[in-house]
């Protein structure tokens, strides 16, 4: 989860503001290449019924055809235009994708006044007031959802990615739902090894899924053990999974970050695609 202790610190380090500065700024849509093969999409809000209440969500698909989901947790700046253009670009290699917001029992998006250049002292209480209860209730919800849709090809396995504090929510995910998540992927994520009974990382004997982990070089060199906690607890399950260290910080994927990379970010993403495509397909 982001690190208020030491956000300001790494922004002085990271920052690249000279990237795209209308997005860094939360103003218009970020510019990615246009694959050659992307498929034309329609997206739309969508309100989804879970046991706490209704989440409120995105949904992209390409225009025609049945396809396999991803369900996208965001950072802990939530459901924002950054996600809904992620989705899209994600649509277009040929998902059927929903971005949440994980807030929903408390506010409807958007939950950060100023995106992701919100302080974080500000969203924090908006991420502890989840739990690993309310994010395993979530995850069934939004994974029954999907699989009640016609553009969601359910004869294939879902994907699931995490961002931020959306990496927790991955592996619990792919915990909850083992006989429909087939890939997940976390970025920069949070929190995924702790000491505490209901660490994310614990729940892996419970999954069945491949895996990419890419790790935010600030957030290896505070705890440089967690990436080999995970790389043994997939080894002893037989689990497939990519785990490295970017040399980035943490929170470099979204576009509309304060440290955005694009180079890492576009390695990334190029990452997800190729364990998708292996996964889902």
């Amino acid at each position: 989860m982001c690190d208020q202790d030491h956000f300001e610190e790494d922004l002085k380090k990271y920052s690249r503001r000279d990237i795209n500065a209308m997005a860094a700024a939360g103003l218009g849509a970020f510019l990615w290449p246009r694959a050659a093969n992307a498929a034309e999409v329609s997206g739309s809000d969508v309100t989804i019924k879970t046991p706490d209440g209704e989440c409120d969500a995105y949904f992209v698909t390409p225009k025609t055809g049945a396809h396999p989901a991803v369900l996208i947790w965001p950072d802990i700046f939530g459901l924002r235009p950054a996600f809904r253009q992620m989705a899209s670009r994600l649509a277009e290699s040929g998902y059927s994708v929903l971005v949440v917001n994980p807030f929903y029992r408390i506010q409807k998006a958007p939950t950060a006044p100023e995106g992701a250049n919100t302080p974080i002292p500000d969203v924090r209480p908006l991420a502890a007031s989840l739990s690993a209860e309310t994010n395993t209730t979530d995850a069934k919800a939004f994974v029954n959802w999907l699989d009640h849709q016609k553009q969601v090809d359910t004869k294939k396995k879902i994907g699931t990615t995490g961002y931020c504090m959306g990496g927790p929510l991955v592996l619990r995910t792919a915990a909850a739902e083992a006989d429909r998540i087939g890939a997940a992927a976390t970025f920069h994520g949070g929190g995924l090894v702790t000491d505490k009974p209901d660490s994310p990382h614990k729940l892996i004997p419970k999954m069945d899924a491949q895996f990419l982990i890419a790790v935010a070089e600030n957030d290896d060199k505070r705890d440089p053990e967690a990436k080999d906690v995970l790389k043994k607890a997939f080894a002893e399950e037989d689990l497939k999974a990519e785990i490295e260290v970017y040399p980035a910080a943490h929170g470099w994927c979204p576009p509309d970050t304060r440290v955005y990379n694009e180079e890492q970010s576009e390695k990334a993403w190029k990452r997800m695609l190729v364990l998708f495509e292996k996964a889902l397909s």
